[in-house]
């Protein structure tokens, strides 16, 4: 006979594998607390010490955060035998076999996220076990979460694809960069959980996609004490890693989850790089997104000006907005039951500490679709990534007449900001465009309309007008990659109403700058003058190599070369001014690798690379990364002289199954980065 008067205790609760983890991949996180997305089921055995009986109390608490309480939907009580409200987390009892009991249990899809503590309570003995710990995110596979995404390929893409790449470089010579999301691999979920306590988040903001990206944001960079990482343009790395040596997010989050000190140093694609991470580590679909020649708009007016002198050359104390030859940030999709109707999907959220908003540093979440139609006063910071992508450019020249300065407009670009706005396509390694998702085609009616419609809103008169020009229609400027070591040719291409015999000065200031715009070194100045006939005519400038070889040493970033030309026509005294990019080209190296390899089994990576430069490459380095190896692996080459060829190998030990994508980088104080990759499937 059973003893009624014994009473019920519970001796050990295990998460039970769930069949539906592999279909919500909650299994690949590698964690030692069980994963779970919200509104998805989830079990539990309990192990008790008599077998359950109608008399017995028995009651899951699930708390969140600290002082839990039912009124503020941090703790969560439920009795299996008892049906709970449509609305409120449910728990059913599965199966009871002798004192063993099974548990169905199953959260609401707007549950707050984070890391929960379970608590088992029959009558005065309640079991509390620090193992029994369990993480909740939010559940792009539900149709009732407002991260909910229809597409399966598209969930593939933006939820689990741990790697993918980031776009850099010119708008006119994009390159592709390889980037380890790694949002599975060991203390990253866990570190993101941890973010989640550090904000500023209160416990039910959580359960909102909207403010858990704007929380994320503020938190990848570091102020007053707090963030992942710090930010450097400077050039100067001393005391931590550049930031194009990255090349994954997971090192990053691991080393601060491990430490809790700011990781250094970060620009925009880390940033972008890590936020994307931790938004799909948190269930939020994410995608890494590069504009070129992105503006940044600091007096907020939508318009982007530049101040030039009568040489080319920009006066940077009156300059204050700047054009990036390419900036990253993330896009994450969900609803925005905050606003009207209209609103949903891809949302703009940027991690770079550019500007403050709302006394943060921190953007978006920012709705294409308000980007787009010049909604700039819709929530958050739309006014921001519109001038970004959409902002019109001035060009103002600064001359000296009897001692004053006058300003005068000499080019007004409505198409040169936001171009080629780009991001990985779905389930492929190629660049896809979005820029149609950003804004309505350059020089279209629709385009122009929403930039009045945002002046309009803005409540600012336009200052500018176009400059009228009496002979000249257009000018630009066109300059080919050019192979490091090599000169530079310019090619000036004027357009104008007549076909007569003019001369036309020209002018050019060349400057070695990072890709924010920031000048690193002054190279040179270049004058010709020249007659032009006909209505479309060409000047070359030619930039010697001598010129910028030399100033690289002092540059520990990718270099850019930034051309200021002016052209005037002689005879009218009409002045015309474009301004040009030149990034440099690097010869390619090989990698041989085999198509499959085995875990715990050596794997060789041969490299070989020869030096078609006409300069020597020095500080050489072969590097190798993967989510399926332990660690990086580096081997050192010293110095490859012109025309040398080196080999190398690297050798590693995959641990972990599966295709893997493996990195394989060189670098050098000259060329700082060339990147091969291959996908390599892994078996035990």
């Amino acid at each position: 006979m059973m003893d009624a008067s014994k009473e019920l205790q519970v001796l050990l609760v295990d998460f039970l594998k769930q069949e539906n983890a592999v279909s919500h991949h909650t299994w690949e996180f590698q964690t030692s607390s069980p994963v779970f997305r919200r509104g998805q089921v989830f079990h539990l055995r309990l192990v008790l010490n008599q077998p359950l009986q109608s008399y017995h109390e028995l009651k899951l608490e699930f708390s969140t955060g600290p002082n839990p309480s039912i009124a503020k939907h941090t703790l969560v009580v439920l009795d299996p035998r008892t049906p709970s409200d449509h609305y409120n987390w449910q728990a059913t009892l599965q199966n009871e076999s002798g004192k063993e009991v099974t548990v169905a249990v199953t959260s609401t899809p707007n549950a707050i996220l984070g890391k929960y503590q379970l608590h088992v309570k029959t009558g005065k003995h309640i079991l509390k076990s620090e193992e029994n710990i369990l993480y909740l995110l939010f559940n792009p596979w539900c149709k009732e979460d407002t991260v909910f995404m229809p597409d399966e390929d598209e969930r593939k893409e933006y939820i689990l694809n741990d790697t993918g790449c980031h776009y850099v470089g010119v708008a006119r010579s994009i390159k592709y960069k390889p980037w380890n999301f790694g949002q599975f691999e060991k203390n990253v979920l866990d570190c993101c959980i941890s973010l989640l306590t550090e904000s500023s988040l209160k416990p039910t903001d959580r359960r909102d996609p909207v403010l858990v990206c704007r929380a994320m944001s503020a938190m990848m960079s570091f102020e007053k004490g707090q963030g992942v990482l710090i930010g450097n343009w400077t050039g100067d790395y001393q005391g931590g890693t550049a930031p194009y040596k990255w090349t994954g997010s997971a090192p990053i989050l691991q080393q601060y989850y491990s430490t809790k000190q700011a990781v250094r140093f970060g620009q925009c694609w880390v940033f972008a790089g890590i936020l994307t991470t931790v938004l799909r580590a948190l269930g939020i679909p994410a995608r890494s997104v590069t504009a070129f020649d992105s503006a940044h708009d600091t007096e907020k007016n939508l318009t982007v000006d530049t101040y030039v002198n009568e040489n080319g050359e920009k006066i940077t104390n009156m300059s204050r907005d700047s054009v990036w030859n390419f900036h990253v940030w993330t896009d994450a999709w969900m609803k925005r039951p905050d606003l009207p109707k209209g609103y949903d999907g891809w949302q703009a959220v940027d991690a770079t500490p550019q500007e403050r908003s709302q006394g943060v540093f921190c953007c978006g979440p920012s709705p294409l679709t308000a980007i787009r139609k010049g909604d700039i006063f819709i929530v958050y910071d739309t006014r921001f990534v519109f001038s970004e992508v959409n902002g019109d450019r001035l060009i103002w020249l600064v001359k000296m007449v009897n001692g004053q300065e006058e300003l005068h407009i000499i080019s007004l670009e409505t198409t040169s900001i936001g171009k080629n706005i780009s991001t990985k396509a779905v389930g492929q390694d190629r660049r896809r465009d979005i820029t149609y998702e950003y804004k309505y085609p350059e020089g279209s009616s629709e385009e122009r309309q929403v930039m009045d419609h945002a002046f309009l809103l803005l409540s600012s008169e336009r200052e500018h007008r176009r400059p009228v020009k009496e002979n000249f229609l257009h000018m630009s400027v066109q300059s080919d990659d050019v192979l490091l070591g090599n000169p530079v040719n310019f090619t000036v291409i004027l357009k104008r109403k007549t076909a007569a015999l003019q001369n036309v000065n020209i002018s050019g200031s060349f400057e070695l700058q990072l890709y924010t715009g920031k000048k690193v070194a002054k190279l040179c100045d270049l004058n010709k003058t020249s007659q032009i006939q006909g209505q479309v005519s060409e000047v070359t400038l030619t930039l010697d190599s001598k010129t910028y070889i030399n100033s690289l040493a002092i540059l520990d970033d990718e270099p850019v070369i930034r051309g200021f030309i002016i052209a005037e026509i002689v005879e009218s005294k009409e002045i015309m001014a474009s301004e040009v990019f030149t990034s440099f080209q690097y010869p390619e190296f090989s990698i041989e690798l085999p198509n499959t390899g085995r875990v715990g089994q050596l794997l060789v990576c041969n490299c070989i690379f020869r030096n078609t430069l006409a300069i020597p490459l020095t500080d050489v380095k072969f590097s190798l990364e993967s989510l399926g190896i332990s660690s990086p692996q580096t081997t050192d080459h010293g110095t490859v002289q012109p025309g040398e060829t080196i080999q190398s190998q690297i050798k590693c030990t995959p641990i972990k199954t599966g295709p893997k994508k493996f990195i394989v980088k060189l670098s050098s104080k000259q060329v700082k980065e060339i990147n091969a990759q291959k996908i390599v499937l892994i078996t035990k």
